[in-house]
């Protein structure tokens, strides 16, 4: 029926009234979303950073002001994420070092004649460079993605929600011990990736190219320097708050049941990543300007 419709209106009118047909409904927009909803989701992003940094600000607060009511967990914590990082920090170390800047290093020195300049090679390549950066990727792999499965377990289990109610400051009790564990064990474990990435660029340069130890140690010794030691002690150092603050906080912040603490420690594990790619561009940046002589081989 396209036209409008008679209907009888009753004796007391005897007539008849004019029913118009109902309107179609507007159609539904289709196209891209609009221009807000990225500006929505970028400021989305930036208010997290905001809330990681404030976690991290706060731990590293409560860390100095007593009560120290979190050493227990601080120990526990530390020798666990030991237990779980060692191996692979020196699995991957040894092998990268022997791989990358030793063999591929050593076929580039030995054109020339001069393998025994692998091992000043080793001063930027293993202290400064991907002695950090392997710590930082396991520490963050291994350690921080357990750490952040295990709050966000406790979160699903409203076991934080049960701290608030008696009482406790769940950043004092659960965030500070292993905001502080994964800062002081990441500078412990690259201090193992650096013994270990040395020993597998000797292993290339002694074994595979046939070079004196005297010679590889000796052109090492002479380039390396203090600064080098203290900015990668201090470089990832600053890798395991970094790591710490990203996978507490999202833990703690966990939604959505189990599948949510799945997705929370996939996202953990990319931000720690890409926060500490980015932290290691603008500390070595920073290094190599303000001490120019680190960046000479000689």
């Amino acid at each position: 029926m396209t036209g409008p419709v008679e209907q009888p209106t009753g004796a007391a009118t005897g007539g008849l009234a004019v029913v118009e047909p109902p309107t179609a409904s507007p159609p539904r927009r289709v196209g891209p979303p609009p221009a807000r909803r990225p500006a929505q989701g970028a400021r989305a992003v930036l208010e997290e950073i905001a809330a990681i940094l404030l976690m991290a600000l706060r731990a590293a607060r409560l860390g100095v002001v007593p009560p120290f009511t979190w050493k227990d967990e601080f120990v526990e914590q530390t020798f666990l994420i030991i237990r779980r990082c060692l191996f692979p920090v020196i699995l991957a170390t040894t092998f990268l070092g022997l791989g990358v800047p030793g063999i591929q290093g050593g076929n580039l020195t030995a054109i020339f004649g001069t393998v025994d300049r692998l091992g000043a090679l080793f001063v930027m390549a293993s202290v400064r460079e991907f002695a950090p950066w392997i710590t930082g990727m396991v520490v963050a792999g291994v350690g921080g993605t357990a750490i952040c499965a295990d709050l966000g377990a406790r979160k699903v289990r409203q076991e934080l929600d049960a701290l608030a109610v008696l009482g406790m400051d769940a950043v004092r009790e659960i965030v500070v011990p292993r905001f502080l564990a994964l800062g002081l064990v990441t500078a412990l474990m690259n201090l193992i990736a650096i013994v270990f990435g040395v020993l597998g660029g000797w292993f290339a340069a002694v074994v595979v190219f046939g070079d004196t130890s005297a010679g590889y140690l000796a052109t090492f010794s002479s380039n390396f320097t203090l600064p080098d030691l203290l900015g990668s002690i201090i470089k990832t150092s600053l890798f395991g708050f970094i790591i710490a603050a990203v996978c507490c906080y999202k833990g703690m912040t966990v939604t959505g049941g189990a599948e949510g603490v799945g997705r929370a420690v996939n996202q953990a594990v990319v931000l720690s990543f890409v926060g500490i790619w980015a932290f290691n561009f603008v500390f070595t940046t920073t290094l190599l300007a303000a001490f120019p002589e680190t960046g000479n081989l000689h």
